[in-house]
């Protein structure tokens, strides 16, 4: 990353400074190239700007990555490079769709699966010993769980076990599970990196260059490389992540602490309140929270959908990190049945956080 901040590498790599170039990466809407030449079908070696996507995404954590379709693409790479017999060690309750992938693959008599709490850091310890691959969701999805990254990924593991963490949550800026010893990190490019809700995307991130190959042969077999129009978007917001989530973890932080005193609200999950069970463990590593929240309401869960259906500002809208505040009640999404029915997801956006918490009292008074 050169000498240069997280904060000015987002802003200023993946450029080309050759004179009479565009300042800012073009979309290359190919498929197919002239031959010879090294890069032959779009597929296989993607465009110049998702060369320049990985570039700059990859720089972030002083890796190289890997862009794909979608952070679920992204996802099925890692997990489906396991062969029959493998054992995996997963959260509780992880993304669904991630949970979706393991469980078809554990019915199927694919791999064995150990379900695991993520703040159980000596559970984990021991699935290093045992376990093909152990896949950690820090900050977790939707109950903010932050795991025990730097004991977790430095400890002792068995040859050819592979530490893959899903940091989407956090970003790049927030934490660094490479340095800590992981073997990979995914994001979904969709969120906080895209950052307007405009696009899908994926990215993994590694240090190893064997593995990097491996992803790169499962991306072309796939079909998972990411198309020009939308690594021109990754890129595009990508740019300005670092001032959004500076603003949205100041309003996310106000927020929580407001929500916490408010008497319709009867717990609040927030890695940076001190009464979240993991906040001790994230403070040791991570630098910033995130702009990601749950909080429960009182009164039965049909008074959370209510009080999604009353925001007048905070939008009611699945998916997350956006320049825009969204909300939605989790239980309702099939496969998330056991999340607690009055619990709201919420991901802060980069309003103005008065505007933002004068929409909570409404609602939560005419609910």
């Amino acid at each position: 990353m050169n000498d240069w901040t997280p904060e000015t590498w987002l802003i200023a790599a993946g450029r080309n400074r050759t004179p009479g170039e565009p300042l800012n990466v073009a979309p290359v809407l190919a498929s197919n190239f002239y031959l010879p030449d090294d890069r032959l079908y779009s597929r296989s070696d993607g465009t110049p700007t998702s060369d320049a996507l990985e570039e700059l995404l990859g720089g972030m954590e002083n890796g190289k990555a890997l862009s794909f379709a979608s952070g679920m693409a992204a996802a099925a790479v890692i997990l489906h490079r396991l062969p029959v017999g493998s054992s995996i060690a997963v959260p509780v309750d992880p993304y669904h769709g991630v949970a979706g992938i393991v469980n078809e693959g554990e019915a199927q008599g694919r791999w064995s699966v150990l379900r695991l709490d993520q703040a159980d850091t000596p559970a984990w310890l021991d699935a290093l010993q045992t376990c093909d691959l152990v896949w950690l969701e820090t900050p977790e999805n939707p109950l903010m769980t932050v795991a025990d990254l730097p004991t977790i990924c430095a400890a002792p593991r068995r040859d050819g076990t592979i530490v893959a963490v899903d940091s989407t949550f956090a970003t790049s800026l927030n934490q660094q599970p490479l340095d800590l010893g992981a073997d990979v990190v995914m994001h979904s490019a969709t969120k906080f990196i895209g950052g307007h809700s405009d696009l899908l995307a994926g990215v993994l991130i590694t240090r190893n260059d064997e593995l990097l190959e491996e992803f790169r042969h499962r991306r072309l077999l796939y079909g998972a490389t990411i198309g020009g129009m939308e690594a021109f978007l990754t890129i595009r917001g990508a740019r300005t992540m670092a001032l959004r989530m500076e603003r949205a973890q100041q309003n996310a932080m106000e927020l929580a602490m407001r929500l916490t005193g408010h008497p319709e609200i009867s717990r609040v999950l927030y890695p940076g309140l001190p009464s979240h069970p993991t906040h001790a463990v994230a403070a040791t590593f991570m630098t910033g929270f995130g702009a990601m929240m749950s909080f429960e309401t009182t009164g039965a869960g049909e008074r959370a959908t209510d009080v999604c259906n009353r925001m007048e500002l905070v939008n009611h809208a699945t998916s997350l990190g956006g320049v825009e505040t969204t909300m939605e009640r989790r239980s309702v999404i099939p496969g998330q049945e056991r999340i607690p029915p009055t619990l709201i997801r919420l991901s802060v956006g980069c309003e103005q956080v008065e505007d933002l918490w004068a929409d909570f009292v409404q609602a939560l008074t005419a609910s």
